[in-house]
């Protein structure tokens, strides 16, 4: 009886509507539950819901459009954080959207080379921390590299194969770098390196896809075949999401590229 009771406190509300569930065809409550008659248990209810999910699911027939899946992240905590998955992929989003912004501009700016990646004896760093960026007219930029003098050659290089279509001139430990006109060709070339960017970005969202349906896979001893099959769905869902959203951005660049 005390058991019972602890399964009946925290979830009155269902208990009033346990009648009209079983009346709809819900399952009943498994005979391992310590309070069948009661259907309160969290167990009982997060069955009971999930399965109504994948009855609206499968009822939908081939060629037609299918509901969304959208489970309640508190009904599968044990099994997966939904949420943090969520965040994975939309922090993906935001670094293609900081990688659109940062690289792809048809008017080179100093600011423009600041994160450049240089590759040196002692690590990665980026260009604006080994030399001193500056424009000295529209068509040139500088980059003084006195302070790190032995990284001269590695940060013209970084600057050529930066895929910004800049050519790097080397003077001592003073790197010229002409700003190309904006010609179509220089266009083009930008949306085809919007489009590079964003095929990594999808990759790396593939990989949080993988990831969270790997975990879920974990549970399949411990949770029902359906509930592993609606967590798969609820999350090629989310990926789906985020890759439409990619493609947008994408779109939205290439036509500010060409112009």
């Amino acid at each position: 009886m005390a058991l019972a009771l602890r399964c009946l406190r925290p979830l009155p509300a269902l208990l009033l509507r346990s009648s009209f569930a079983m009346a709809r065809g819900l399952p009943r409550a498994p005979a391992a539950c310590p309070a069948p008659l009661l259907e309160g248990c969290r167990q009982c209810v997060q069955q009971m819901l999930l399965s109504r999910q994948l009855a609206t699911k499968k009822a939908k027939g081939k060629g037609q459009s299918q509901a969304k899946v959208n489970i309640s992240a508190a009904l599968v905590e044990d099994i997966i954080n939904l949420e943090e998955t969520n965040e994975d992929m939309q922090a993906v989003i935001e670094a293609l959207k900081e990688d659109f912004s940062r690289n792809l501009s048809v008017r080179t700016s100093p600011g423009a080379l600041d994160h450049i990646t240089v590759m040196t004896k002692d690590g990665k760093f980026p260009l604006n921390q080994l030399g001193q960026i500056s424009q000295k007219s529209p068509q040139l930029m500088i980059v003084n590299m006195t302070s790190f003098p032995e990284s001269t050659a590695a940060a013209a290089k970084a600057i050529r194969e930066s895929g910004m279509n800049l050519n790097p001139e080397v003077d001592g430990t003073v790197i010229r770098v002409p700003v190309p006109k904006v010609t179509r060709e220089h266009r083009e070339s930008l949306a085809k390196l919007a489009k590079q960017f964003t095929n990594k970005s999808k990759e790396a969202l593939r990989k949080v896809r993988s990831k969270s349906i790997t975990q879920v896979k974990k549970s399949k001893n411990k949770v029902s075949e359906d509930t592993i099959w609606l967590l798969e769905k609820q999350i090629q869902q989310m990926a789906d999401e985020a890759a439409t959203e990619m493609d947008k951005l994408l779109a939205a660049k290439t036509k500010e590229l060409l112009g």
